[in-house]
């Protein structure tokens, strides 16, 4: 008996590759390919991204500079009266509540406007993923609208998610704590308050698993609110559904984007850090004149620091998102065979070209 011959053996050739026409294999995704896909979208579309993500940040930032400086118009009368009181005087209400007043807004506005900027980036990692994964060109102008229109369902999704993980172990663990001040002001036996000591901790971390588990099951509806143009509330019940069996899997690839992105920050931050502390160890001012030279000498570090800052800041922003949306894209290839949809749509444009 003979067998037919063939470059493969026995005449049987290896089933062909999945498409590849963007940044990923329009095919189930393994944590290695949705890491690259990640880092591949930031590569080509790192001008839309960070685009986008200097463009909320710095109108947010625009935002609270506006606040405070109307702040400080409104209540600069009332300063005097509670910073420069003679020694032994105490403010009065009638000054300080106009301070604490205004600190409240420009608090308020300071915070609405970090999470309208950070709903902003969520959304438009997945707008830039839905031409991403299919090779496309896009623009900013197109990633800003499609990122700007889908902000409101985003910021619902993400407030709702907050909503259900963090009061959980927080409110466990202020309560357990109150305890403990209680058997403190109580003065009672030193092993009581070891205990609530204790008590307080393990009651916190026994919250944790159920925090995590919330936050992982509804860890897709950002994704879910751009790509499939969903509400809020939908796009819970939708990130609910497309987690169900998958969980360790996905909680594993966010915990490693988590780490990966905190640990790229962090080493850049040294490294600023050092490239600013290096020409203070090598540099004395002796007097007037040469302190203001080293300050001016000073200036373009301090412009490289806080550019190299912002970059920093903006890639480590985009990439745990951009995990998210390719997770998103890898639980719908695997549960409704979304890849051959991909791979049609994805013949009718050009490729992608710098």
């Amino acid at each position: 008996m003979t067998y037919a011959s063939g470059p493969y053996g026995y005449g049987y050739a290896p089933p062909p590759p999945p498409p590849k026409p963007g940044v990923i294999p329009l095919a189930p995704l393994g944590l290695s390919q949705i890491l690259t896909g990640a880092f591949a979208t930031i590569g080509r579309y790192w001008k839309q991204l960070l685009g986008v993500t200097a463009a909320a940040y710095g109108a947010a930032l625009l935002l609270v500079a506006a606040a405070f400086g109307i702040a400080y118009a409104a209540v600069a009368d009332h300063l005097p009266g509670v910073f420069d009181l003679p020694r032994g005087q105490e403010p009065s209400w009638e000054d300080g509540r106009p301070l604490l007043i205004a600190f409240g807004c420009v608090w308020l506005i300071a915070t609405v406007g970090m999470l309208v900027a950070s709903a902003v980036v969520y959304a438009a990692c997945p707008a830039v993923l839905q031409e991403a994964v299919l090779g496309r060109r896009t623009t900013f102008g197109t990633v800003w609208r499609r990122a700007w229109s889908r902000m409101p369902a985003v910021m619902g999704t993400v407030f709702l998610t907050l909503l259900l993980t963090v009061p959980v172990p927080l409110t466990v663990f202020v309560a357990a704590f109150a305890g403990l001040f209680v058997a403190l002001e109580g003065s009672g036996p030193v092993a009581w308050v070891f205990l609530s000591f204790g008590g307080a901790v393990l009651a916190t971390l026994l919250t944790v698993p159920l925090a995590a588990w919330l936050w992982v099951k509804f860890s897709l509806a950002a994704p879910a609110a751009v790509f499939e143009g969903r509400g809020a509330m939908a796009s819970m019940r939708r990130s609910s559904r497309l987690v169900q069996g998958s969980w360790w899997r996905i909680f594993g690839a966010l915990l490693v984007a988590g780490i990966m992105s905190a640990f790229a920050n962090w080493l850049i931050q040294q490294v600023l850090s050092l490239l600013l502390s290096f020409p203070a160890s090598v540099t004395e001012p002796t007097g007037a004149d040469s302190a203001g030279e080293v300050l001016i000498a000073y200036v373009p570090l301090l412009v490289i620091a806080v550019i190299g800052s912002m970059v920093a800041q903006a890639l480590c922003s985009v990439f745990p998102p951009l995990v998210t949306g390719l997770v998103y894209v890898d639980q719908r290839i695997r549960k409704e065979n979304l890849a051959p949809a991909l791979a049609e749509a994805a013949a009718e444009a050009p490729p992608f070209s710098r």
